[in-house]
């Protein structure tokens, strides 16, 4: 049987956007294809978590799943560092 490869990511949580859900930044940077100068990009991700674990500004684990919404396609791992 073949193994499917699920991505973890690292991010921040943004916002809490109602009952087992939660919106997590992902920033990273790409190399500009002619200039090559570092170019910020953010990706917001819609996040199940469901333990309601997770408070805004808490440093997350989150990984690619089946879909539980029409936006989520991930769910949470663990809270690597919680919020000052």
């Amino acid at each position: 049987m073949e193994e499917t490869k699920q991505r973890n990511l690292v991010g921040t949580v943004a916002s809490i956007s109602g009952d087992k859900s939660i919106r997590v930044v992902i920033d990273y940077k790409v190399k500009h294809p002619k200039y090559g100068k570092y170019i910020k990009r953010t990706m917001k991700i819609a996040v199940h978590d469901p333990l309601n674990q997770s408070r805004v500004g808490d440093l997350v684990e989150i990984k690619e799943c089946r879909p539980y919404s029409k936006t989520k396609s991930w769910r949470l791992v663990k809270v690597m560092q919680k919020a000052g």
